[in-house]
């Protein structure tokens, strides 16, 4: 686009020119603009400097406009009531929202809340395009480059004024691993840990968790002593506990989810009192202003607070009948 010619025109001129082409007359034109008569005149002399062209001539009923006006007129329209609407406030619709939006999130948070918010967005919003991520380290520079638009990870230890945080609960680790594995039959200690292979399920920014817990729980564990395994497929994780001694540190609300934590049991980590994951979502100050970005945000945040609710008892019951079992 060459600016050099734009820069010379003065908004306020081509405004003018569309009120002179709807009254044709200078005195009404004025009248609709604020302006005195004169003010007026002196502005169709800069749009005849503009446009080289008259523009309109007098004549017994009143100004008319030139073949140059006329050819204006119809792209003038056009150009104006675009402006309008790039600067005016839209009512926003979802279901006319067709573009792509970039959430990053765990696996394991993946598991808990897409099943429910997907429907729900397909539902109002149709031709919406969610892409989730995964495996995205940095995630604060991450969403101020515009790379993300929201991300949902462990709460971390600074966000400056330009991030907008949600708290969205969390809860003390539990130790995963397959109902009839060897320990549940036995005392947990971490001693007894130790003699297990560990998996280490991949978390973005790892180090802000084992800043709020207190240490890294996988060194907590034994450090895997007898083996260990670092994945980020969360299913495939699964699996290997159903079908080996490995033991695996995750969240409790895994076992919500019953398709894919089936013959999985949890058994709370031991001195784990003090240890907390809690969790957020963040999105950055540049879409404060996108009623998209606001109503998605209020989309996510509703649908954890209503899955929230179903999370303790369930849990609860299925953590102290996995501690039950060895007794």
């Amino acid at each position: 686009m060459d600016t050099k010619d734009l820069a010379k025109i003065d908004l306020n001129l081509l405004i003018s020119l569309q009120v002179l082409l709807e009254e044709r007359n200078v005195s009404r034109a004025a009248e609709r603009l604020f302006i005195t008569q004169p003010a007026m005149s002196k502005t169709l002399s800069r749009l005849r400097s503009v446009f080289d062209d008259q523009l309109f001539t007098r004549s017994s009923h009143g100004m008319q406009p030139t073949p140059r006006a006329l050819e204006l007129a119809g792209p003038l329209a056009e150009i104006l009531s675009g402006i309008s609407q790039l600067v005016s406030r839209q009512a926003f619709d979802p279901a006319e929202v067709e573009t792509e939006v970039t959430l990053a999130l765990s696996e394991y948070i993946g598991v808990a809340l897409l099943p429910t918010l997907v429907p729900r967005l397909q539902a109002q919003a149709p031709r919406l395009h969610l892409r989730v991520v995964t495996r995205v380290e940095n995630q604060r520079e991450q969403l101020a480059l515009g790379n993300l638009d929201f991300a949902i990870h462990f709460r971390q230890q600074h966000y400056g004024p330009e991030f907008r945080i949600a708290d969205l609960g969390g809860s003390p680790p539990v130790l995963l691993l397959r109902e009839d594995h060897p320990l549940s039959g036995r005392d947990i200690s971490i001693a007894a840990l130790a003699e297990y292979p560990v998996i280490r399920l991949y978390v973005s920014d790892r180090e802000q968790l084992d800043a709020q817990t207190g240490e890294d729980l996988f060194e907590y564990l034994g450090g895997g002593a007898r083996g260990s395994l670092e994945i980020s497929h969360l299913m495939t994780a699964m699996e290997v506990l159903r079908s080996s001694d490995y033991i695996m540190p995750g969240p409790a609300f895994l076992l919500q989810n019953e398709s894919i934590s089936q013959g999985i049991t949890a058994r709370t980590v031991p001195g784990s009192a003090d240890m907390s994951a809690d969790y957020v979502l963040v999105a950055h100050q540049r879409t404060e202003n996108s009623p998209l970005h606001n109503w998605l945000w209020e989309q996510i945040t509703c649908t954890i607070r209503e899955l929230r609710p179903t999370q303790p008892r369930k849990l609860r019951q299925r953590v102290a009948a996995g501690a039950a079992e060895h007794r």
